[in-house]
């Protein structure tokens, strides 16, 4: 592919990195008035939810269809579908429909997600690919700017529906790039039988899952069957992948270990970024009364640290042991959250932000050396797949963790509420007139939120400290 080319290419990627990354934190930022507007509390988890389920199912059979087929085509056939969601969503009168068509967002960011970073890894060798993953990232730090100042921008002055309507332009223009500027040269493997039963064992595994955390909190006894349900489908999935001629999840990259480190890292950090990000919006505004603006700038502090730790990664990866690089960021990363969740009430508004920043700068450094590590361990024939795998590890993060957050504030907020109606708690997310009862409801509905964050950053902790590399990975 010559100069030109690569460079139209390039700025696809780059404005589909905005697009997609843009995605999460507008609509953190607008979660609190769409609850209010649509009286949707009890199901605010599904707003994120049914995104990121779709996503997370998908991911994978994009992955080895990119592996088999080539980028180009899946590629567009994501981008296509992700506007069409975006469209749909701005569209939504109810609740019902803003899910669905969520659903249908997510099906497409399946796709365009993880071949983002295929195509830099095709175009990228591995001691250069950190710089071209932080320029990237530079996208992603421009989306997480904006996002929520747009966000509450378009809350505040217009209506909640077109921090979705952002997306079809853009949607429309990376479209049109990839069309005219990408030419596809790769040579990809030989075209072999769709692997369906792995497709089927996924798709079960991953719904009963995210249903199981969903109900949790209403019906722990069909919660229960449905994580049997889960277990069964894994363990089928496992003995079908093992025997599949064109497997899915290749086995072959379960063989590294410190491969597996960077997949369950990415996974469970991937869980703690989604709290903030969902419920800092909702504790500024319903909380301390701050506008949807304001708080959604708490989200910002992160993805500004996030891109300078971008650019540090490439030296880290050079310099540093992985797994002692991890472990000393999420020891500091539970440190800031010990503070909001012991302070409560008393947590400064200043805090947030504070604590957003060392989030977003260790979210950074780790996992942009997640992705990188996570393609460079795998064989090269099966790169796509390796990084589909690290985005399903992300996505599945935050779709469990998104289901069980929100399980989490309900059962807190049944408890605790007593004679405080329902519609009294959506008006007091989104800053609305409340009583001190219900004030104090919601903190301690958030406050359980945030003592499992502190965990989750503890799992990784353990985790790292039982990757076997010792060494810095060249």
């Amino acid at each position: 592919m010559n100069t030109s080319k690569k460079l139209i290419v390039m700025a696809a990627v780059l404005i589909a990195t905005f697009m997609t990354s843009v995605e999460v934190t507008i609509v953190t930022t607008a979660i609190p008035t769409i609850i209010a507007n649509l009286h949707g509390l009890a199901w605010q988890s599904w707003i994120m939810a049914a995104y990121l389920l779709t996503t997370a199912i998908t991911t994978p059979i994009y992955g080895k269809l990119a592996d088999t087929y080539g980028r180009k085509r899946l590629f567009q056939w994501g981008v296509a579908v992700f506007t069409g969601g975006s469209l749909l969503s701005g569209l939504s009168p109810s609740i019902g429909w803003l899910i669905v068509a969520r659903g249908i967002q997510g099906i497409g960011a399946g796709a365009v997600m993880p071949l983002t970073f295929t195509l830099i890894a095709d175009f990228f060798p591995y001691e250069k690919r950190a710089q071209a993953m932080a320029l990237n990232n530079s996208a992603w730090g421009l989306s997480a700017l904006l996002g929520p100042l747009l966000g509450g921008f378009l809350v505040d002055h217009l209506s909640w529906h077109w921090v979705f309507f952002v997306n079809v332009p853009l949607g429309v223009i990376v479209f049109g790039l990839t069309a005219f500027g990408y030419h596809e040269s790769t040579t990809m493997a030989t075209k072999q039988p769709l692997d369906r039963q792995g497709i089927a064992w996924l798709t079960i595994s991953l719904v009963s899952l995210l249903l199981a955390a969903q109900s949790l909190s209403r019906s722990p006894g069909f919660a229960f069957g449905l994580v049997i349900i889960c277990g069964i489908a894994l363990w089928r999935l496992v003995k079908v992948e093992q025997q599949a001629t064109s497997a899915l999840i290749s086995p072959v990259l379960f063989r590294s270990k410190t491969f597996v480190v960077q997949i369950v890292t990415a996974c469970l950090l991937s869980g703690v970024l989604i709290g903030y990000q969902v419920y800092f919006p909702i504790w500024l505004q319903g909380l301390d009364h701050v506008n949807a603006t304001a708080a959604g700038f708490s989200v910002s502090f992160s993805s500004i640290m996030w891109l300078v730790a971008g650019f540090l990664v490439s030296w880290t990866l050079k310099h540093l042991v992985p797994r002692r690089l991890t472990m000393a960021v999420v020891v500091i990363q539970a440190i800031s959250y010990g503070g909001l969740v012991l302070l409560g009430a008393h947590f400064p508004v200043w805090g947030f932000y504070v604590v957003a920043a060392i989030n977003g700068f260790g979210m950074g450094l780790v996992i942009s050396q997640n992705t990188i590590l996570a393609q460079h361990l795998a064989p090269k024939q099966l790169v796509g797949t390796a990084t589909a795998m690290l985005t399903l590890g992300r996505s599945l993060g935050q779709t469990v963790m998104t289901a069980i957050y929100g399980g989490v504030l309900n059962v807190v907020l049944q408890l605790r509420r007593g004679s405080v109606p329902m519609r009294e708690l959506d008006a007091v997310v989104a800053g609305g007139a409340g009583s001190l009862q219900a004030a104090g409801v919601l903190l301690s509905a958030l406050q359980a939120v945030f003592v499992l964050v502190v965990m989750l950053l503890a799992i990784v902790w353990v985790v790292n400290a039982c990757d076997p590399n010792r060494e810095v990975i060249a």
